[in-house]
């Protein structure tokens, strides 16, 4: 299991320029994983004003009380505000732009909003070799995510204004329970896109979006093999020697 460790993050992020190269990860995920390092300056665009949750008094007597049973703490109950509406972020901000020698314009861009075509979906899942799901399935599955972050190559043609071509070509989205936990799922990268950056820049943000909505518990699953493309990335394995468990039938 590798679980984000908070208490490891820097309080002043470092800055990494973006064209530095990171391996990607594409493959099937299998092992409980969580961050505690972010570096990409673009990341921290986005602000929003946090939901303030009011804990149930039963909960925060518990808390109080598991304080004060063997010490002198004083513990002072929180003041209840009212709910403020969450600002947007920023739905789509161009990552990369290039020109090719013919004059068409290439540009990376990342989308926290709008819908994803399930067959676009299910065609990149294809090119990295994922086995095919029902498309019912996986549109329930992006429509009941927390968050749902794409990226997108969008190529314009000399003289072709308003005839873009645009196509999905990583994603990767987030479960929660709006409050303490979140855990990623389905990072890929088109294997074409690969070796950019690309997949470092894309779970970088989505950590960074679920960390202003304060949820500081993030994990997710990783096939053996990405494990170490994790850690990099401020993921720890059982942090404290917590385990990971699968429910799989007996019989």
């Amino acid at each position: 299991m590798l679980t984000l460790n908070l208490n490891a993050l820097s309080s002043s992020f470092s800055i990494v320029p973006f064209h530095v190269n990171y391996s990607l990860f594409t493959q099937t995920q299998t092992q409980l994983l969580a961050p505690t390092n972010l570096n990409y300056p673009f990341l921290n665009t986005a602000t929003r004003k946090f939901k303030t949750f009011q804990l149930k008094a039963g909960f925060w007597e518990s808390i109080k009380s598991g304080l004060t049973k063997n010490n002198t703490i004083q513990v002072i109950d929180p003041e209840l505000a009212e709910e403020e509406d969450e600002e947007p972020l920023p739905q789509e901000f161009v990552l990369v732009e290039k020109t090719e020698p013919d004059g068409t314009i290439e540009q990376i861009t990342f989308s926290s909003g709008g819908d994803i075509d399930v067959y676009d979906l299910q065609a990149l899942c294809d090119k990295v070799g994922w086995p095919r799901r029902p498309l019912s399935k996986l549109a329930a599955a992006l429509k009941n995510s927390y968050m749902v972050a794409c990226l997108y190559s969008i190529r314009k043609s000399p003289g072709s204004e308003g005839n873009e071509q645009k196509i999905l070509i990583g994603m990767a989205r987030a479960t929660s329970d709006h409050a303490f936990n979140a855990t990623i799922w389905d990072v890929l990268v088109d294997p074409g896109y690969q070796g950019q950056g690309l997949g470092k820049a894309l779970v970088e943000k989505l950590i960074r979006a679920l960390l202003q909505r304060d949820i500081g518990n993030i994990t997710l699953f990783a096939d053996s093999k990405v494990v170490e493309f994790y850690r990099n990335l401020g993921f720890e394995a059982d942090p404290e020697g917590i385990k990971g468990m699968f429910w799989y039938p007996t019989n």
